[in-house]
């Protein structure tokens, strides 16, 4: 044998092992979270959340929505913040010093009058220019944040040190809630006694299609365009399946930045958002758990499986591609800040399982994916290549693939039912069927672009405009 066919041999199996251990991880995954799903809904079908609702006896909270060129959406989404049915909580819109006109339509559609307001600034920021509240008594809960642009995190730290309640909800402006999704948010909080909750999380779905009215989604469509579809099954799969798993390892790393709600005096101990990094939410949820650990204090990260919240997905390649390349280096800049945990014991589950399974099926699987691919072209350009062995690999990997998002689709037809038309759920595993062969190539190439751009120090977030929910409101 010779060292080309040797070479080929060789990465042939470790890619074939890689995909093997990755394919064992997905089913356990998809089996492990089968009971905690059940587990919530069980105790959820015993809670009457319109007590929670109205209760003085919740947990304080305030609403950090930050916002930078939200002029399409703005007026919509914080009505939609402002219709929650919670009690004990404020809202605070932090305009990151938009350049299109998010702040004159905020101040002329809530009447807003510049107010003194003294607080504590705990973490750094960039400065605040001003802080308003509105003259109309309608929207007392309303506090709007105008400062200088600093950048999400640097956002949410402001709104971290303005905020007056126990706990902090961080939402993306161009998110819309469900009523009652506070409520479910929160209930970890209360009712953990043995440790303490640090952060919340809920599942975040795909608005793109839906009818909305006067902020609220009033009809769920799946969304018409291929590229929002596509993501919606890929949510359904990730959160749904993939973190109810890790919920129940209490081994969650990361915390959807659109929406989650944290332990205010912890995320102050840990220092807040870092403005270093591009994936802020991941980061800190690490960092706080990270804190937890080395002061051995006993604490969970909860999930509550139920859908509430719905934001607007890249309808577009080149919006997509940004997004999933900042999410690439963000997730790559977070392990690099706290690779001292990487199969280190003293950080429990968080250092010997679920850092070391994002560092290997997370951050390598991409490269690892691509670097199959090149090595394909090049061993079949020489004639290298062994084809029965491969077609059969690709099609044992390809049906995998599919029959895994059927089962995520059937947990969510079993489960939460968004989707009930028969042409809906037809429509979603034809989008999984096509997925390999569209979706799936592109994000693997914007990872790898996300690769190279963490290595040329990029630091941006990318452009990310929005189409708004204008047109697919009911009359």
């Amino acid at each position: 044998m010779n060292w080309q066919q040797f070479l080929v041999d060789f990465l042939t199996w470790v890619i074939f092992l890689y995909s093997i251990v990755l394919l064992l991880c997905y089913i356990f995954i998809a089996f492990y979270s089968i009971g905690e799903t059940r587990k919530y809904i069980r105790k959820s079908s015993f809670t009457d959340y319109s007590i929670m609702a109205v209760s003085e006896h919740t947990p304080s909270i305030s609403i950090l929505a930050p916002a930078y060129n939200e002029g399409a959406t703005i007026i919509e989404n914080v009505r939609s913040l402002l219709n929650i049915h919670y009690n004990n909580m404020e809202v605070i819109v932090l305009n990151d010093g938009s350049k299109d006109d998010s702040m004159q339509k905020l101040m002329d559609a809530y009447q807003l009058v510049e107010v003194p307001y003294v607080f504590t600034a705990h973490i750094a920021t960039k400065p605040v220019r001003a802080i308003y509240r509105s003259s109309n008594p309608v929207y007392k809960k309303l506090l709007v944040v105008d400062k200088q642009n600093g950048g999400k995190a640097d956002a949410l730290n402001v709104g971290i040190n303005i905020a007056s309640n126990d706990i902090l909800v961080c939402i993306d402006v161009d998110c819309i809630l469900e009523q009652d999704a506070m409520q479910k948010l929160i209930k970890p909080f209360l009712e953990e006694k043995e440790k303490r909750v640090i952060a919340t999380g809920g599942v975040v779905r795909i608005a793109n299609s839906c009818e909305v009215k006067d902020g609220k989604i009033i009809r769920v469509h799946l969304p018409e365009e291929f590229i929002p579809r596509v993501q919606t099954l890929e949510y359904i799969r990730a959160f749904l399946l993939g973190r109810m798993a890790w919920s129940r390892l209490n081994g969650l790393l990361l915390i959807s930045g659109a929406f989650g709600a944290f332990d205010r005096e912890i995320a102050i101990k840990a220092g807040g958002y870092d403005h270093n990094t591009v994936g802020e939410d991941m980061e800190l949820v690490v960092r706080m758990r990270r804190y937890m650990e080395e002061k051995k204090i006993p604490y969970k990260v909860a999930y509550i499986p139920d859908p509430l919240c719905w934001t607007e997905a890249p309808a577009s390649f080149k919006i997509l591609g940004r997004q999933r390349n900042r999410w690439t280096r963000g997730t790559i800049e977070t392990l690099k800040l706290h690779r001292k945990m990487f199969f280190n014991p003293s950080y429990g589950v968080l250092g010997m399982i679920s850092y070391p399974y994002w560092f290997f099926f997370e951050f390598l699987a991409p490269l690892i994916e691509f670097a199959g691919f090149v090595a394909f072209v090049v061993f079949a350009v020489l004639g290298l290549m062994d084809w029965s062995f491969f077609f059969a690999l690709l099609v044992f990997i390809l049906s995998f693939g599919f029959l895994y998002s059927v089962f995520a689709i059937l947990m969510e037809v079993l489960t939460y039912n968004q989707y009930r038309k028969r042409k809906e759920i037809f429509n979603l595993m034809l989008t999984a069927f096509l997925e390999p062969f569209i979706f799936h190539p592109f994000v693997v190439w914007s990872a790898v672009r996300g690769n190279i751009d963490l290595l040329r120090k990029k630091k941006s977030w990318g452009e990310m405009t929005r189409q708004g929910f204008a047109g697919k409101k009911k009359n």
